[in-house]
C-alpha cells in the first residue's frame, strides 16, 4: 500500500501513518512491560481484507490503542509481546475501528486519533448519556462494509463499556452480508487500570490482558441473528449467562 495515496475514507495514508507512529510511540511505555498477550499466533495467515475482530469494551480509547499495538507488533514478527518498539514504524494501514461519532469529537486528541482508523458512526440507542431511539443510518452501515472490503475492522458488538451487556443485533448484519473472517478478542483489566477515556492511568498494579482467539466457525448462509448474537456473546466472554452471580450474604443467627 503506497502511503502517498488516499484510502477509501479520503485520508492521506502518509498522515494516517504519522498519527499512528506519534500515538504509538507516546503510548508504548504504558503497555510495553504490562500488557499480557495471548494467542498472537491466531493473527498469522489471516487475509489482508474482510476480517472482523469483535471484542468487549472497557474504555473509549485505551482498548483500541492496545489492540493496535498488538496487531502491529505481531505482524512485525513479535509473539505475545511488544518487545522493541520499532514495529510502530511499520503499521498495517488498512486497519479500522468502529467508534461512536460523539466520542471521536470530544476534544482535539480524539479528533486527531480518529485519523488512525476510526469509522465514526451515530449510535441509534444512546447519545450524550441518554437513551434514544432513531433509525440506523445506511451511510454508517455502508462505511463499515467498505472498511471490511478494504481491510481489517475492529468492532465492539455490545456498543457499550458495561460488562455483560447483550450483543446488539446490528453487529451481526456485517457478518451476514460480508461473510468476513471473524476473530474474537477478550480484554481484561482496562476498566480498572485506566479512566473511562483510557488516556489516563488510574491503577498501575492492575494487570491488563488481551486474548486473541481462533476465528469463529460460522454458517453464514443458515445462522440466524439470534444464533450469531449468542455466538458472539460467548466468544468475547460477555454473554449475560456468564455473568457471575452475587453471593448471598448469610443471615445472622
Amino acid at each position: 500500500m503506497k502511503v502517498f495515496k488516499k484510502n477509501l475514507f479520503n485520508q492521506y495514508l502518509i498522515v494516517k501513518k504519522t498519527v499512528i507512529i506519534v500515538f504509538g510511540l507516546l503510548s508504548y511505555p504504558r503497555y510495553a512491560d504490562r500488557l499480557k498477550i495471548k494467542g498472537s499466533e491466531n493473527l498469522k495467515g489471516l487475509p489482508d481484507r474482510n476480517v472482523l475482530f469483535v471484542a468487549n469494551h472497557h474504555t473509549h480509547f485505551g482498548d483500541v490503542i492496545a489492540i493496535l499495538h498488538v496487531f502491529y507488533a505481531t505482524l512485525n514478527g513479535r509473539k505475545d509481546n511488544l518487545n522493541r518498539r520499532w514495529y510502530i514504524l511499520r503499521p498495517k494501514l488498512n486497519i479500522y475501528f468502529v467508534a461512536a461519532k460523539e466520542t471521536m469529537r470530544k476534544g482535539i486528541l480524539p479528533r486527531i486519533f480518529a485519523y488512525a482508523g476510526s469509522i465514526s458512526i451515530e449510535r441509534t440507542w444512546r447519545e450524550a448519556g441518554k437513551a434514544i431511539n432513531r433509525p440506523v443510518k445506511l451511510s454508517d452501515v455502508q462505511k463499515v462494509k467498505e472498511g471490511l472490503q478494504e481491510g481489517w475492522v475492529i468492532l465492539f458488538p455490545q456498543g457499550t463499556t458495561k460488562d455483560f451487556s447483550p450483543v446488539r443485533e446490528g453487529s451481526t448484519h456485517f457478518i451476514k452480508s460480508e461473510k468476513p473472517v471473524v476473530v474474537p478478542l477478550v480484554l481484561k483489566g482496562f476498566r480498572e487500570a485506566y479512566t473511562k477515556s483510557g488516556l489516563i492511568t488510574k491503577d498501575r498494579t492492575v494487570e491488563i490482558a488481551i486474548n486473541i482467539k481462533k476465528q469463529l466457525d460460522i454458517d453464514y448462509e443458515n445462522a440466524t441473528t439470534e444464533e450469531l448474537v449468542d455466538l458472539l456473546g460467548h466468544a468475547i466472554e460477555q454473554h449475560p449467562s456468564m455473568k457471575p452471580k452475587l453471593k448471598k450474604k448469610p443471615r445472622p443467627t
